[in-house]
């Protein structure tokens, strides 16, 4: 027990002593200081170390936790069990983790011709799960148990083990993650692919010009050309780019090299969408890079005068996949988008904000999308692997959850910069541009996840589309989307022989090269409770809640998915309190060891802007929101759930300061702070801090004087100046979204923004503080024991 607390409970008039309820910052310090070796994959069904921990791992058969983490490493071995416990039984798949510079990328496997070697019945791949028998001349599968036939040409003799000789040599016979080269039959229509395009399309209206935003695109891009994805970082990209401009119409631009100018072709009627050129349109940047670089010094002067405030988008979608149609490629179209789409054409919205329906039965409405186009746009964008990623600058409502659908569904991004301002803006959305275009991702991608008997997957959560029960669909995978997997029993499980999963994913990289990227996951199986408890993990569970609720806001009022939430939690609680805790008082709450932050975490998703907003929170945040932390992984959503804040008193050492609750009965009013969500970055200073920290911080020894609009600290030649700068530098590296510092002098209006985040305290929208809310649990638990 490492916080012990008493509660008077005014309701059930009763002191509750708040047993093992966990101080959060304890539990990550404790894992911190026990994980000082490297993570080995080898042993089955061993739980990682926590994603706030820095650690190494070692591939021994299993997948790395940065590609697979589940929500119990030992799970029950009957469908009664597991209902009994009500722990949900998931993993969050990160196909194309970017791995740390000490650790190995997966092998890339070549068979030649007759490619990967599969299991006859179940298809799955070549796995260390497989056993070979017969002196090696066929192999058992460890999913299905069907007996297959070795090719003479993969054939290989068995060791007195019974594994085959060159076990380690190959590594899908010893490593959890590896890739195959795929042959011609895994292609579409049995054609080798095209390398992939990306299409830049970029909104010329009246907002888009006035903002800044159009000429800040247009610089950029003369620079990000150089550094668009590559397999060899020493050769050329193969990646072919075409431009679009759009308001009411669009304008192609044949950037053909042989050019002394760029060709402008409009096309106004909207409403049939064709591209109309083929032949300069797609271009390779080092064949045509003074043609394009023209074009993007002439794009802000042809639009500067512009008056035109509408803007279509549902066909600058379509012109982007006519593109890539027309090229026979795969590809991804980046938006650079400002207003509703009111202008007349197909995918046309309308104003429907109404913040009379938030928190009624018809809340959920503001969630679907409006119609059906967007939807039926999306299947034919996965269709033809076109990706999409949307960049928004939106000044008013833009109806978020309509404009969104295509980028989720296709495996894209939303990115939203609201009252885009670029003296204040423009860092963050340059960062995030150019981590875009450069990071490694896959194209027209498709991803089955397949189990032992006992078990199957039957649900996912996250950026794709599905047509069936079984293909995730991607347009475009990058390294930064994860997948959420549930499984559900449909047969008993042998603890002997544990469940087994293998996640498979068919992608075009960005050289054009059709490949398979395998990770294998082994867990525990067990017959008693108390193992199951024993081996879960909290962060991984609260990932799958929290999608699991977002995606229920679609059909539910915002209470009810609150109240499925806690009831399912309070029932996780007293399964193990009734059948694994020792006996103690009833006033007790009782926790099991891994799930003691449980309850601190699951607050705060219920306290978040999807589930409980407060009243400044617009529609499109919600939206925006509930479509970003759908494809979160783990350490996203820990971080986006439970803040990270630092007190900045001592940074003399190279190690991070310990870091406090997420409360503002710690900050003190002589120290300075710095909260971190993954989105978002403040600076908090105190009234009181000394002139000397404010002289090395911002350059000058009054409070009054320190300019709370800055964005970036000042570059000051002192220790603590510098150390500062390379903790903000290193929390914005970890992260996939560029966060902007804010910096809030306590008392000042900004704190409200800030406190917000201080999630163990009551929130302005109603939310339960933690202690509260430990309370409301442990009344939920008793009643559900009684």
């Amino acid at each position: 027990i490492i916080d012990l607390f008493f509660v008077w409970h005014v309701t059930t008039k009763c002191l509750i002593i708040l047993g093992s309820a966990a101080v959060c910052i304890q539990v990550i310090e404790d894992d911190k200081a026990k994980s000082t070796e490297p993570f080995t994959t080898g042993v089955r069904g061993q739980a990682p170390p926590l994603v706030t921990t820095t650690f190494s791992v070692r591939d021994q058969g299993n997948a790395s936790p940065r590609f697979v983490r589940c929500t119990a490493y030992n799970m029950p071995c009957t469908a009664d069990m597991a209902k009994q416990s009500q722990v949900p039984l998931a993993a969050v798949i990160k196909p194309l983790a970017i791995l740390p510079p000490d650790e190995t990328p997966p092998y890339v496997v070549d068979h030649g011709e007759p490619g990967p070697i599969r299991c006859n019945r179940c298809k799955a791949y070549m796995c260390p799960y497989m056993q070979f028998i017969e002196g090696g001349r066929r192999f058992q599968c460890g999913f299905c148990s069907c007996v297959t036939e070795v090719p003479p040409h993969y054939f290989q003799h068995l060791d007195h083990t019974g594994k085959r000789v060159d076990c380690y040599d190959r590594p899908e016979l010893s490593l959890g993650s590896y890739e195959f080269l795929a042959t011609v039959d895994y292609c579409k229509n049995n054609k080798l692919p095209q390398p992939p395009a990306f299409i830049f399309l970029i909104d010329v209206s009246y907002n888009a010009v006035k903002s800044g935003m159009v000429n800040i695109v247009c610089q950029e891009l003369k620079t990000l050309l150089d550094y668009l994805p590559r397999e060899n970082p020493e050769a050329d990209s193969v990646v072919r780019v075409g431009f679009v401009t759009y308001n009411k119409v669009l304008h192609f631009y044949n950037v053909k090299g042989s050019l002394a100018q760029p060709q402008m072709l409009v096309v106004s009627d909207v409403s049939d969408m064709f591209v109309p050129l083929l032949d300069g349109f797609l271009v390779n940047v080092n064949e045509s890079r003074q043609v394009i670089e023209s074009l993007l010094d002439q794009i802000p002067d042809m639009f500067a005068d512009t008056r035109e405030t509408e803007t279509v988008f549902g066909p600058v979608i379509q012109a982007g996949l006519e593109a890539l149609k027309a090229a026979d490629c795969a590809g991804k179209l980046f938006i650079f988008h400002t207003s509703l789409p009111i202008a007349e054409a197909p995918g046309k919205l309308k104003n429907r904000e109404d913040k009379k329906l938030v928190g009624t039965d018809k809340e959920k409405s503001l969630f679907q999308p409006q119609g059906s186009f967007y939807n039926t746009l999306a299947k034919d964008c996965v269709a033809q692997g076109c990706c999409v990623d949307l960049f928004l600058f939106p000044n008013q409502y833009v109806d978020m959850t309509t404009l969104g659908v295509v980028p989720v569904s296709t495996g894209g991004s939303v990115y939203k910069y609201t009252y885009f301002q670029a003296a204040t803006d423009q860092e963050r959305f340059l960062n995030d541009l150019r981590r875009d275009v450069e990071k490694p991702m896959g194209f027209d991608a498709v991803m089955r996840v397949r189990t032992s008997t006992g078990i199957r997957a039957t649900d996912f959560f996250g950026s794709f589309f599905m047509s069936n029960t079984t293909d995730v669909e991607l347009a475009g995978l990058d390294c930064d989307k994860a997948i959420t997997v549930e499984f559900k029993h449909d047969d008993k499980l042998s603890e002997d022989t544990g469940a087994l999963m293998q996640c498979a994913v068919l992608y075009t990289s960005c050289s054009g090269q059709r490949r398979l990227r395998v990770h294998n996951m082994a867990v525990n199986c067990c017959s008693q409770l108390a193992d199951l408890y024993r081996n879960c993990e909290t962060d991984t569970i609260i990932n799958y809640f929290s999608k699991f609720a977002f995606r229920g806001v679609l059909n539910h009022p915002t209470k009810t998915v609150r109240d499925t939430l806690v009831n399912q939690c309070a029932q996780i609680l007293a399964c193990y309190r009734k059948n694994c805790a020792s006996p103690s008082s009833a006033g007790q709450l009782i926790l099991p060891e891994c799930m003691k932050l449980l309850p601190v975490y699951l607050n705060c998703v219920l306290k978040s802007d999807v589930l409980l907003p407060a009243a400044d929170v617009s529609l499109d945040d919600r939206a925006y929101l509930r479509q970003f932390i759908s494809s979160m992984d783990v350490t996203e959503t820990h971080v986006f759930f439970y803040p990270q804040l630092l007190p900045l008193t001592n940074l003399d050492s190279s190690s991070l300061p310990v870091a406090i609750r997420a409360s503002e009965e710690r900050l003190s009013k002589g120290g300075v702070y710095i909260l971190e969500t993954g989105l978002h970055l403040f600076l908090w200073v105190g009234a009181s801090v000394q002139q000397e920290l404010l002289q090395n911080l911002f350059g000058t020894p009054s409070f009054s004087q320190i300019d709370a609009s800055m964005t970036s600290l000042p570059v000051l030649d002192n220790p603590f100046s510098k150390r500062l700068r390379e903790i903000i530098s290193n929390f914005r590296a970890q992260r996939p979204r560029y966060m902007k510092l804010m910096v809030v002098k306590q008392e000042d209006h900004s704190e409200l923004i800030f406190r917000h985040f201080l999630v163990e305290d009551k929130s302005a929208s109603g939310g339960a503080s933690y202690v509260d809310f430990l309370c409301h649990m442990h009344k939920e638990i008793r009643q559900l024991l009684s």
